[in-house]
């Protein structure tokens, strides 16, 4: 196929093909536009963004997308978060609603069928779920039963809609302090009530009829006189006659029934509802006589039908009759039927003056449907309203959609009713245009921002004007038709009351104004004659949509029909109490305004401030005079909704239609899912493609993408966002006032570090480019979620101290209610307290009483004023209420008044005009008049004179007869002359007009070439212009997505520094780290030295204690030497008790001493134990801080990671190298375990030889304590041997368990030591890696660099392109005025050729020479030169907008290219993030396990620390054991060698029998005296050893044998047995 290059448009990448806002296309144009919409539609996605409008196409199938889960997803959401629907533009509009405070109103623009309606009650049915109200006052079933009724009421079933809105209405609801929904209520207008009774073919009347007919019950169907139908009906009424329909509306009815119980309206008031439409259905069926009876009456047809409806109204027939057909006005003229054909036109013609009986009964049954309808509409706010006081309001308008009878392949002409339903959604479209064109660039233009925007077409103000404009004497009554033009509405009210108006003459004049004669270009006007005399042609939506019209019959919608006006009066006065009672307690209030309006009651505020702005619209002005005309209505109330919505933000919402026959039906459905291009196919692409034009949705586009839609006041928007900064609130203060709000935002922005394209300050206001305000709310989210959980850790934290401090206090009082407890316990027995606590009760009984008693009767007094009050305060708020209400009531009939009074002023001036413009006109004419009438007299007087002349001639003539004849030949041969030249002359100009009309007709040939030249020029400069258009789109387009990577490329230049800036603080960190490390470093060796120092002073005191334990022993051997000897007297005795008191006191005093240098020495080590322990926080801290920094490392991995095979390279060799220092090592520590074990097997062997030297100085003190006890007490102490038997048992627990933990905690130390040594090793490696990478960023950054100077030098070379670019597009503009100026020479020739021929002409008739035509035909040739000239200028200008089209090509490729280039980088630098995120990865394992191995290794030198403590101790007292047993074994064997050997062995005999008789005595602790037998055992064999053979040992335990040398082997032995024993 072969396409012309110049309807090629560009196409968007398939990312694009889906997305969900069409203004984020990267090639806007229709084509993308419409194949975006069609992806969405086939993929069920029926809605999409258009910059800040939505737009909605109508799915053929009910999609499962409005359900209530549905609607929670979108509850609080911002518009930027949420994905488009309908939801979202309801969301939207309460968000606005709650941040503003302000009116917002929902407009839905489109077709019939398009889904408006629908898309209305999802509007209502999400307000009032997400919102919700006080009380649960309006709920989803009600509105659900206030839509079931509206549909069965105002739909009916149409060409282009099996269920159409046939009204437009206004659901205003409206929202409390609190953002919930308060009140509601509902506006009509424009009912299309001539449905009752007339309609086109194959449509239906109201659905309700329907409705009752086949669902009404047999009580209500006797009540109603349905038992037997009517065969025809005037109204053409009928019941269907399939089943399957007849069930269907009988299930509607049942659930219409269920509505209006739901809404309150009891069965009455139904009842009432039935019997009006019973009544209208009954005088259908009655009829009326066509041209009246013989006596020229007009009457009902049948009359037993007319008494049926009589009946149900409530009146008698006569009372009907009279009111439908008499007190008829005999001016009006006879009109034909509604949409009458060419039959009925003709009756027109020959009428007489009366109306006819049809259209007097088809007049009484739209005034009743008119008053039904309304007042359900009041039924409805009742149930709505609510006194609730209220703030704002949103407002959902929906009206009937565009009709076009031709595009539902009907052919026949557009309706009157259609008329005013496409008018009004043109002023809808126009009003769209004026938000989103005319108040953007006046907005622009006030604040002096200069915009480069294509030429916007103007809205659709000559389609509307031909409606409805005005002239300057509307407020005339004149009957005169003027040549000022006016709308179609107007003409129809002047052509009803002039005396030979007519259609005819309605549509001549309106052509004259504003159509077309010869109707042959659709582009030049918006109104064009039809195929027939009645019928006209009108463009809609700026000529996209062309709608034919029949006007036969229109002017009957400008008469007043009385019988309709006394519908209402027959209503109100009826015999039935349910109907009359209910229209007229509606008489009494405004709830219709002119018969136009209906549901302006309520008693909010905002109700009440509505019904005041449309009274004010109908009584403003020419609507004071004209609102009695049933055309101007239509107008008006058009205008009270327009000037409505005007005043709220507006919300558009666009839905399309997507094929003709889509809804015509309603079996016709298409499933959505069964193939992806199901929803394709169903589209109707040149209807959606007019759509689209008809919208202007391109241009809105276009403006939104190239303009800067968002925008702030600029003290609004530094209050917002003032947060973002908060040094500049600091350095200004907390409530700063500004006297220069726009430096001080601009303070603000620099601060935000935002692109400058991206932003403009205005004069008054900031404005920004779509998409960066909404970024910007973001971030101010996101730092006030920062500042409130900061806010809530200080709120915490002061009440946590409050707390802690009233606990503090509790603990005060409890001890003081303590204190009283013990004070009390000690008076509790006191006589005189318990007299005080029994009497001063008594005392004080008295006086509470009379206190309670007191204050009874002031709470009473307090509780009868405070009801008073009560009732005071709310009669006062009732009479305020009513005050105010009557205010209003008061304030609107002022306004009214006052309003009628301007127009009757107004009125009056003009009146007082017209006069003296009339009187001027009299007296201009009256000065004429006189002028005229002296001119005449004095023609007169000429008359006589020549008169007199002629006949003094004739006279003289008489007289002289004899000479006349010498004259008469004279004359009658200068008449053959005469007559000859005449001949001759005549010939001559017959062959000069010849040649004349030769050169004429060549010139005309000549100048039809040039008009064909011409034509075919001005096409050629149609399509450069048009490709002028698109490569201007084009380069926008381009632009935009410079501007888009300009402020990509400033993102990440901010991150870049952003990142720099971290980095340089973490290496300053990481200094800083270092240097704290070699201080706690140097700290720690410092306090070993001083450890070690103690250590040594705690050496030389063991030393000291050892020698004082020596002196000790010596003082205890002579102690045991001086208890030995007998002959010692008591002054000795006492004297050496005083030197072992002496003795030990100093050792009292060394063992303090001790202790000192212990806790010294454990200060030491928690002093320690706080520096490792401030390490390891340090490290967990920098630990942490090199976690917070891997999102920035990644950053840096990202752009470093290119280079990634030669890190690996290095890697390896840096792994060799590393391989052979881990040899090194290895050997090292071979040799370092090794020395260990050498130390372990030193450390056991000590171990040995200490314990063998522990068991015999257990031995030696258990001797020690058995000889002490029996010098002090003469008898062993048993709790004295058990203390020191645990106390050995513990000392030798203590030792295994030592040695266990210190095995175990050297195997730990040395997975420790490995382990610590891997960590060393990969945290070495990483920041190897991270110097390289630094290294590579260095690299990448001037990469970097040189990419961005070549980008600088492309966009250079751009610029010089638009610069060349603009160059040529200034000189098409200068060859377009060179073509202007050859077009006006063209004019000129042609006047001048006019001129030559007007000489021509001159010369045919004054013989003049043929050297004028040569001069004429050489000036003809010198415009046929310059016009070849401006040919030339032609092609030379094609040429130079296909050299533009070369250069703008090249740009696109290089563009592409560098496009292609910076995907192929993102794509390397995501394999990159990949790898880094797996090296962070392992960096945190690693990290972990250090921190673990730091943990565990600070828990194992503890327990080391605590052991080695132990073990130190445990050395201690077996040194001091180890000389203790030494002295004692020397003071033995001084003790066997010398003389006194007797009495010793005589002292231990005598212990021994004394402990066996204690044993005789008691028996039963031979258990827990084992040990102590075993002893004494062992003193008997020594004993028995050491005296030899000469004595030995009794039964009852005296003493046989001595050997001196036994005592020694009784020490081995015992420590022998117990080795084996252990």
């Amino acid at each position: 196929m072969d396409v012309d290059e110049d309807d090629i448009e560009k196409a968007n990448p398939p990312s694009y093909d889906r997305s969900e806002d069409l203004a984020s296309l990267l090639y806007l144009n229709e084509s993308s536009v419409m194949h975006c919409l069609r992806q969405r539609y086939g993929g069920n996605l029926i809605h999409s963004y258009a910059g800040t409008n939505m737009v909605v196409i109508n799915p053929l199938s009910t999609p499962s997308m409005y359900s209530e889960k549905v609607m929670h997803m979108f509850k609080g959401c911002r518009r930027e978060d949420s994905a488009p629907h309908i939801y979202s533009v309801a969301q939207t509009a309460y968000r606005n609603l709650l941040t503003t405070r302000q009116d917002q109103s929902i407009v839905l623009l489109g077709k019939s069928g398009s889904g408006k309606t629908t898309n209305c009650q999802h509007l209502v049915q999400y307000l009032v779920s997400i919102a919700g109200s006080t009380g649960k006052l309006f709920s989803a079933e009600k509105w659900q039963a206030v839509y079931t009724i509206l549909e069965a009421f105002g739909n009916s079933s149409t060409a282009m809609n099996s269920n159409a809105s046939r009204f437009s209405h206004v659901v205003s609801l409206d929202f409390d302090q609190t953002g919930q929904v308060a009140s509601a209520s509902i506006q009509t207008m424009l009912l299309e009530k001539l449905r009752v009774s007339k309609r086109p073919e194959a449509e239906s009347t109201f659905n309700v009829f329907y409705y009752m007919l086949a669902g009404a019950d047999s009580s209500l169907r006797t009540e109603l006189h349905f038992n037997h139908l009517a065969e025809n009906s005037a109204f053409g009424i009928h019941p269907h006659a399939k089943p399957e329909d007849k069930q269907r509306l009988a299930q509607q009815f049942t659930k219409l029934q269920a509505a209006m119980k739901v809404l309150s309206i009891s069965g009455e008031e139904q009842k009432a509802l039935w019997l009006i439409l019973g009544a209208i259905y009954h005088l259908g069926a009655a009829g009326a006589t066509k041209d009246g009876d013989e006596a020229g009456r007009r009457q009902f047809a049948r009359h037993e039908w007319a008494q049926k409806a009589a009946y149900l109204l409530g009146c008698t027939l006569e009372e009907l009759s009279s009111s439908i057909f008499k007190h008829q006005t005999k001016g009006l003229q006879h009109a034909t039927s509604f949409r009458g054909g060419p039959d009925e036109a003709g009756q027109g013609d020959g009428s007489g003056p009366k109306v006819s009986a049809l259209e007097c009964l088809e007049a009484m049954a739209t005034g009743l449907y008119s008053e039904l309808f309304t007042l359900l509409i009041s039924l409805i706010n009742r149930a709505l309203k609510s006194s609730q006081h209220s703030l704002c309001s949103i407002l959902i308008v929906d009206t009937p959609g565009f009709q076009n009878p031709r595009l539902a392949q009907q052919h026949r002409g557009a309706t009157f009713e259609e008329l005013c339903q496409n008018y009004t959604q043109e002023r809808l479209q126009t009003l769209f245009h004026e938000r989103t064109f005319v108040q953007e660039l006046e907005r622009y233009k006030e604040e002096n921002i200069e915009l480069a925007l294509d030429d916007i077409e103007s809205s659709a103000s000559l389609s509307v004007a031909a409606v409805d404009q005005a002239s300057t004497q509307a407020l005339v009554r004149t009957l005169a038709r003027t040549d000022e033009a006016r709308g179609l509405l107007w003409l129809m009210e002047e052509e009803a009351v002039q005396p030979g108006g007519s259609e005819a003459t309605m549509l001549e004049r309106l052509f004259s104004y504003y159509g077309s004669a010869q109707g042959v270009n659709k582009g030049a006007n918006l109104l064009l004659r039809g195929a027939k005399p009645h019928l006209f042609l009108l463009g809609h939506s700026y000529g996209t949509d062309w709608v034919e019209y029949d006007t036969q019959g229109w002017l009957s919608h400008a008469k007043h029909n009385p019988a309709a006006q006394n519908a209402a009066s027959l209503l109100q006065d009826s015999q039935k109490k349910n109907i009359s009672g209910l229209f007229l307690g509606r008489a009494t209030g405004a709830t219709v305004l002119s018969g136009s309006i209906a549901g302006l009651e309520g008693s909010s505020q905002l109700a009440l401030r509505r019904a005041t702005s449309m009274r004010k619209t109908f009584t403003t002005g020419v609507a004071a005079v004209k609102k009695k005309s049933l055309c101007i209505q239509v107008k008006l109330q058009v205008d009270a909704l327009i000037d409505m919505v005007r005043r709220s933000k507006v919300h558009f919402v666009h839905c399309l239609l997507p094929k003709a026959e889509a809804v015509t039906g309603g079996d016709l459905r298409v499933t959505h899912g069964d193939s992806p291009d199901s929803g394709l196919m169903t589209l109707d692409l040149g209807l959606l493609r007019a759509q689209l034009r008809g919208s202007k949705l391109l241009d809105a586009l276009r403006i939104y993408r190239q303009g800067y839609p968002d925008h702030m006041v600029f003290s609004e928007f530094r209050r917002r966002f003032d947060v973002l900064a908060p040094h500049l609130s600091k350095k200004h203060g907390r409530h700063y006032i500004v006297t220069d709000e726009k430096r001080a935002v601009g303070e603000l922005m620099e601060s935000l570090e935002l692109e400058k394209s991206t932003f403009h300050m205005g004069l008054s206001r900031v404005f920004f480019r779509a998409g960066i305000l909404s970024r910007l709310e973001e971030q101010r989210d996101v730092q006030t979620r920062r500042n409130i959980s900061m806010f809530q850790a200080t709120c915490r934290g002061y009440l946590a101290r409050q707390a802690f401090k009233k606990r503090k206090i509790q603990d005060l009082a409890i001890r003081c209610i303590q204190k009283n407890i013990k004070k009390n316990r000690g008076v509790k027995g006191w006589p005189w307290w318990k007299l005080f606590t029994t009497v001063r009760p008594l005392i004080e009984v008295q006086l509470t009483e009379e206190q309670i008693r007191g204050k009874d009767e002031e709470i009473q007094q307090l509780k009868q004023r405070v009801e008073k009050v009560e009732k005071e305060r709310n009669e006062l708020r009732l009479n305020s209420d009513r005050l105010e209400s009557r205010i209003t009531e008061l304030s609107s009939e002022l306004a009214d008044e006052r309003n009628t009074g301007e127009s009757a002023s107004q009125l009056l001036e003009t009146e007082t005009s017209e006069r003296l413009r009339l009187e001027k006109d009299m007296k201009d004419l009256q000065a004429r008049f006189d002028s005229m009438k002296k001119q005449m007299e004095s023609m007169e007087m000429e008359v006589m004179e020549a008169r007199l002349i002629r006949a003094s001639e004739l006279n003289g003539d008489l007289d002289d007869d004899d000479t006349g004849g010498e004259w008469r030949l004279k004359y009658e041969r200068a008449i053959r002359e005469i007559e000859f030249t005449k001949k001759r002359l005549q010939q001559e100009s017959e062959d000069k007009l010849e040649v004349e009309q030769q050169n004429k007709r060549q010139l005309e040939r000549r100048i039809s070439d040039l008009q064909a030249e011409n034509d075919e020029s001005q096409r050629n400069i149609q399509q450069l212009k048009k490709k002028t258009q698109r490569l201007t789109s084009e380069l926008q387009d381009t632009k935009l997505h410079l501007e888009g990577q300009q402020s990509r490329n400033h993102d990440l230049e901010k991150k870049q520094r952003k990142f720099d800036s971290e980095l340089s603080g973490a290496q300053e960190e990481a200094q800083r780290e270092k240097t704290l490390r070699e201080k706690l470093a140097r700290e720690k060796d410092t306090l070993a030295g001083e450890v070690f120092g103690l250590r040594q002073q705690l050496q030389d005191k063991d030393l000291e204690v050892c020698a004082v334990n020596l002196k000790l022993d010596q003082l205890d051997a002579e102690l045991q030497d001086l208890n030995s000897q007998e002959s010692k007297d008591e002054a000795s005795l006492a004297k050496v008790k005083k030197q072992i008191r002496d003795m030990e006191a100093k050792v009292k005093d060394q063992e303090e001493e001790l202790d000192e240098q212990a806790g010294t020495i454990q200060m030491l080590e928690q002093a320690k134990l706080r520096l490792e322990m401030e390490m390891e926080r340090l490290r967990q801290t920098h630990a942490k801080e090199i976690e917070n920094k891997d999102d920035e490392v990644e950053e840096i991995r990202q752009s470093c990671s290119k280079k990634l095979k030669q890190m690996e390279v290095q890697l390896e060799e840096e792994h060799d190298e590393k391989q052979k220092v881990l040899k090194d090592r290895r050997e090292l520590e071979s040799k370092l375990l090794s020395a260990q074990d050498q130390v372990r097997g030193g450390d056991v062997e000590t171990e040995k030889r200490l314990r063998k030297d522990l068991k015999r100085t257990k031995a030696l003190l258990a001797d020690a304590q058995i000889m002490l006890d029996h010098i002090k007490n003469n008898a062993p102490s048993k709790r004295e041997i058990a203390q020191l038997k645990n106390q050995l048992e513990e000392s030798e627990f203590t030792c295994a368990a030592a040695v266990k933990a210190r095995k175990s905690m050297e195997v730990e130390i040395e997975d420790l030591h490995v382990q610590m040594e891997d960590i060393s090793k990969t945290k070495q490696a990483l920041e190897e890696q991270l110097s390289r990478l630094q290294r590579e960023k260095n690299d990448l950054q001037s990469r970097m660099e040189e990419d961005q100077e070549d980008l600088n030098e492309l966009m250079k070379k751009h610029k010089a392109a638009v610069s060349q670019s603009a160059q040529n597009l200034a000189q098409i503009s200068d060859l377009q005025a060179q073509l202007e100026d050859a077009l006006k020479e063209k004019q000129d020739i042609q006047e001048k050729l006019q001129a030559v021929q007007s000489q021509l002409d001159f010369q045919e008739q004054s013989m003049v020479e043929k050297s004028l035509v040569s001069r004429q035909e050489a000036k003809i040739r010198e415009l046929e030169s310059k016009l070849e000239f401006e040919r030339t200028q032609v092609k030379r200008l094609e040429t130079l907008v296909a050299r533009l089209k070369e250069n703008l090509e090249k740009l696109t490729e290089e563009r592409d290219q560098r496009s292609s280039s910076e995907n192929r980088e993102k794509e390397l630098n995501k394999r990159l993030h990949r790898q880094m995120r797996d090296i962070k990865e392992e960096m945190g394992e690693l990290a972990k396990k250090e921190s673990e191995a730091s943990r565990k290794k600070h828990e194992l030198e503890m327990d080391i620390e605590s052991l080695e403590a132990a073990n130190q101790s445990l050395q201690a007292d077996l040194k001091l054991a180890f000389k203790r047993i030494g002295d004692l074994q020397a003071a033995i064997e001084d003790e066997m060698e010398s003389d006194d050997n007797e009495d010793l062995i005589n002292s231990l005999q005598d212990m021994v029998t004394k402990y066996q008789k204690r044993k005789n005595r008691t028996q039963g602790d031979s258990d827990t005296d084992s040990e102590v037998e075993d002893r004494v055992d062992g003193v008997k064999s020594w004993l028995s050893k050491s005296k030899g053979s000469a004595k030995n040992f009794s039964d009852d335990g005296s003493l046989k044998s001595y050997s001196p040398t036994g005592r020694i082997r009784y020490f081995y032995d015992r420590s022998d047995e117990e080795e084996e024993g252990e």
